[in-house]
């Protein structure tokens, strides 16, 4: 398989972004900022239990929790940065539910393969590349992998 290891709901993410037009692409990751989730009231009050993405231009925090087999993210992003939303959001949906292995092979160039390099800042899809890696890390770190 070309993409690596790319399944499931990041890769229907992929191809919804392969799928528009190349002008339309930043209005549907602009459609993924606004699907981000609240935080749940167990962060609300504790920000401390989030990670910063310190690759993101803007102030993004997230963490990775583990329910019996399955990643979920726990991702905030501030309103007034949409980019970084979307792309938080995109990584949220697209990872809830995977196992950690699935997780842990999601190819280090999923960002790229969106097709937004002309449509947003190298900066930012680097961000994104920070917050998977970061995704990545804390895995790794609670399943011992």
């Amino acid at each position: 398989m070309p993409d690596g290891n790319l399944t499931g709901t990041l890769a229907e993410i992929r191809d919804e972004f392969l799928e528009v037009e190349e002008q339309e692409r930043l209005l549907l990751l602009l459609d993924f900022a606004n699907e981000l989730p609240d935080l749940p009231e167990r962060y609300q009050d504790h920000p401390d239990l989030l990670e910063r993405v310190v690759e993101c231009q803007s102030p993004v925090f997230l963490t990775v929790e583990l329910t019996g087999s399955s990643v979920h993210l726990v991702a905030s992003a501030a309103k007034e940065a949409p980019t970084t939303r979307g792309f938080a959001s995109i990584l949220a949906q697209g990872i809830d539910g995977l196992s950690s292995d699935q997780v842990l092979d999601i190819p280090n160039d999923f960002p790229q393969m969106l097709g937004l390099a002309r449509a947003v800042s190298p900066l930012r899809l680097s961000g994104m590349s920070g917050m998977l890696a970061r995704i990545k890390r804390q895995v790794r770190e609670k399943t011992g992998i």
